[in-house]
């Protein structure tokens, strides 16, 4: 009889199922994405490809399960599935079992995340249905954030439109979550009292935390508020907003503003910051330098929410890799005395400054998934 011990570890979006498989010792095995979801779609692990029709969120699922089967990961292999959720509002502020409550209450969510948490929702029923024996679990980007002080969360808004939700959720926060348990394993030393940390890729946001927690963070009501994005246009005068609607209609500034707006808009298309560095066009290099300003201007606003910093640290695609942006940020932060050494931000070093840098600067690679599995298998033991 095989005991189960793998964690599947699922991230669904509108057309794709992203998916990383985790043993007992939270070492991922496997990881792909079924891609395509509503056409002629495909499944990819690894370099492997394979053609498939996906025609909605359970045709995915299910091609994914008989995929792992293929593997000796089927069903019965499983321990438990873990979501990840983008928003649990006010209530799931936690990791948690999904029970048809949990369900409800993520349903509840969906108007806070009408892009994201239908998606999830999708991928939990389709479990029911495939695999009902198999625990389920959420971990919920917006839950980092629910340590923020309430002078942190709420807009200056009346309790009629706050009653509404309009409020600063905050999102990444499981990239947070996963940057604050890996960042002391690879520096060697304690987690910073003050840590400034910036998650930068198509979707960028910055996080101020404290002794551990969340105390702000640029995203708020959605993940359009904040830094200059891939699409998304960041912090926007709320009455260039409604002039936009007044001019061009609801449906179209919804599509504007978080499509084809941020990177993509500023350099007439592209948002993917390598092609931006390898075009060079003026456009392309005003595009790098608005990113590169606002990043450095929302930076200091959130260490004077933490009165102070004691260290910096970059994680996502553009964090991680694009040496050169890393440096134009923390140029900005020299002042502080965050003094990078070229030739280890040049090699994507994990310390990014001279061993004397006060604050220091490092790099910690993205765990959003390994995060995810965590948090199950720590529910689960909870229950034994």
């Amino acid at each position: 009889m095989i005991t189960p011990s793998e964690i599947l570890v699922l991230n669904t979006g509108s057309s794709s199922v992203k998916f990383a498989v985790f043993d007992a010792q939270l070492q991922e095995r496997l990881s792909g994405v079924a891609d395509g979801i509503g056409g002629a779609g495909q499944l990819r692990i690894g370099a492997e490809r394979e053609a498939v029709a996906l025609p909605d969120h359970r045709h995915a699922l299910s091609a994914v399960l008989t995929r792992l089967a293929h593997d000796g990961i089927g069903p019965e292999a499983l321990r438990a599935v873990a979501h990840r959720v983008v928003h649990g509002g006010t209530q799931l502020t936690a990791p948690t079992r999904i029970t048809p409550e949990v369900r409800a209450q993520i349903a509840a969510c969906v108007p806070l995340a009408p892009l994201h948490n239908p998606h999830a929702l999708s991928a939990i029923d389709a479990l029911d249905h495939l695999a009902p024996k198999l625990p389920q679990y959420a971990s919920f980007d917006t839950a980092f954030h629910a340590t923020a002080p309430e002078v942190a969360q709420r807009y200056a808004l009346p309790p009629e439109a706050e009653a509404l939700g309009l409020r600063r959720y905050g999102f990444h926060g499981l990239s947070y979550a996963a940057l604050c348990r890996r960042l002391p394993e690879i520096s060697g030393t304690p987690l910073p009292t003050r840590l400034l940390a910036f998650h930068l890729g198509n979707g960028a946001s910055i996080c101020a935390i404290e002794n551990g927690q969340s105390v702000a963070t640029t995203m708020g009501y959605s993940p359009l508020e904040g830094l200059t994005m891939g699409t998304r246009v960041g912090t926007l005068d709320s009455n260039a907003t409604l002039r936009l609607v007044e001019e061009i209609g609801l449906t179209q500034t919804k599509t504007l503003l978080n499509s084809k707006s941020g990177l993509a808009g500023l350099s007439g298309g592209l948002s993917d910051m390598r092609a931006l560095e390898e075009a060079d066009t003026p456009e392309a290099r005003f595009a790098i330098a608005h990113f590169c300003y606002w990043a450095i201007r929302h930076g200091h606003s959130l260490i004077g929410a933490m009165g102070g910093c004691d260290a910096i640290a970059f994680t996502g695609g553009i964090g991680e890799n694009a040496d050169a942006i890393r440096a134009r940020i923390l140029a900005g932060f020299s002042w502080l005395g965050c003094i990078p050494d070229p030739h280890r931000n040049a090699e994507n070093a994990a310390c990014l400054t001279f061993a004397d840098s006060q604050p220091s600067a490092w790099i910690v690679p993205a765990e959003e998934e390994r995060q995810i599995a965590m948090h199950a298998r720590a529910l689960i033991a909870d229950t034994q």
